[in-house]
């Protein structure tokens, strides 16, 4: 915070702003991370570009993010840009996972008592990823908070 009082309150409030904007846009996207037990190829193709979308905007947000903090506290910062790496290979290894179901969408059905031990893998790797993201996104949003709270309201407001 080696900046003056008044260009800090200055930057602060525009970098606040855009999260803002970024926030309502993230917002509008609504993916739910619940894993649905749809069989169609079709069902999985909008569920990978739905997601690729969400996430796309969540890195643009959680980037923004990172900037408000490191306005404050560098140590904070980069603590969040850890955070944020984590969500970006979290958000991948979903995307591979939503794609081999894709591929193979019968690993859904949720009747077959006959599935491969490969197709149960995968029905567990989606719910288990599909988990992973949303608490890791909560945390994040928790971390915020934190940091909001503590190093940016007084100086917002």
């Amino acid at each position: 915070m080696s900046q003056n009082p008044e260009n800090l309150k200055k930057v602060a409030k525009e970098h606040s702003e855009k999260l803002a904007k970024l926030g309502t846009e993230l917002a509008e996207n609504q993916f739910s991370y619940k894993v649905e037990n749809k069989t169609t190829a079709k069902y999985w193709q909008k569920r990978i570009v739905n997601f690729k979308k969400y996430s796309e905007k969540g890195l643009e947000y959680y980037n923004q993010t990172y900037s408000l903090i490191n306005l404050i506290n560098n140590e904070e910062a980069q603590m969040f840009l850890l955070r944020i790496s984590k969500f970006r290979q979290l958000g991948i290894t979903l995307i591979t996972i939503l794609e081999k179901i894709e591929k193979n969408p019968s690993i859904m059905n949720s009747k077959d008592k006959q599935q491969s031990l490969w197709s149960r893998k995968i029905k567990e790797e989606v719910t288990e990823y599909s988990n992973k993201c949303l608490r890791h996104e909560m945390d994040m949003n928790t971390s915020f908070r934190e940091c909001y709270e503590k190093y940016l309201k007084g100086i917002l407001e």
